[in-house]
């Protein structure tokens, strides 16, 4: 980090001493700055089919290819966790790719002091490495474990859906490598693309994780195991992460 950005932080906490970023998380997360850049026409979004993953993480090493992130740093994976299943004697194995939300409320773009963190118009949240300090505000108070301080740039970083992609008319890096091809993405606003069908035609199903944090996630998942749904909602008796 330089001297520039270890002076900033140095003001920025002398400045905020004492102030908690619970009371905002608990309020709702109403100062959300106004969107801006990107197509307001749209509101990108995902939809995740475990029922086709078959957790080989090529969704993993694309995204940190396209992306060039440090080694040992990912913008996406694939956990694998082993659930107990309540009232049985047996265990599930459940395959959760992570990544961004790109919630439609995110938490972690009102705690950004320097709105480095921001969300598009077509509902993208991405991060001005130009303007981040690093202080990882943003990395707190993400529900979803989904950001990090990039260890080269030291910068915040996380999933931008290939944002740079998707304007060139391409697809994510981590959707174009899928070998399951359980990855979608598409406008929600398009009621005639693959995207909205799917999500229509399977709404039923559909889940997202803690949905109770009131973030409204733009990540959906089908084919989400009701014992793993447990823990997401903050049972975490239920569940052991298996490493690969």
């Amino acid at each position: 980090m330089d001297s520039g950005k270890r002076q900033f932080l140095q003001r920025l906490g002398a400045l905020t001493a004492g102030a908690a970023l619970v009371p905002l998380a608990q309020s709702g997360w109403q100062l959300q700055p106004a969107r801006r850049e990107g197509d307001s026409k749209k509101r990108m979004a995902m939809l995740i089919d475990l029922r086709r993953c078959i957790g080989c993480q090529a969704c993993t090493v694309s995204c940190a290819v396209e992306n060039r992130l440090p080694q040992g740093q990912f913008r996406t994976s694939v956990l694998q966790y082993q659930v107990s299943l309540t009232g049985q004697d047996s265990t599930t194995n459940v395959l959760l790719p992570r990544l961004c939300n790109h919630c439609d409320n995110p938490p972690c773009v009102p705690v950004c002091p320097v709105q480095a963190t921001f969300q598009r118009q077509d509902g993208i949240v991405v991060v001005d490495n130009t303007r981040c300090v690093g202080c990882a505000y943003c990395v707190q108070a993400c529900p979803y474990e989904a950001r990090f301080i990039n260890h080269e740039t030291q910068t915040a970083d996380k999933c931008t859906f290939c944002v740079h992609r998707l304007d060139a008319g391409l697809l994510p890096a981590c959707v174009e490598s899928c070998v399951g091809g359980a990855r979608m993405i598409g406008d929600l606003n398009d009621r005639q693309g693959a995207l909205r069908r799917a999500l229509d035609e399977h709404q039923a199903q559909l889940k997202v994780l803690k949905p109770e944090q009131g973030t409204h996630p733009q990540v959906f998942y089908l084919g989400l195991d009701e014992a793993f749904v447990s823990h997401v909602r903050g049972q975490p008796a239920l569940w052991q992460e298996v490493h690969p």
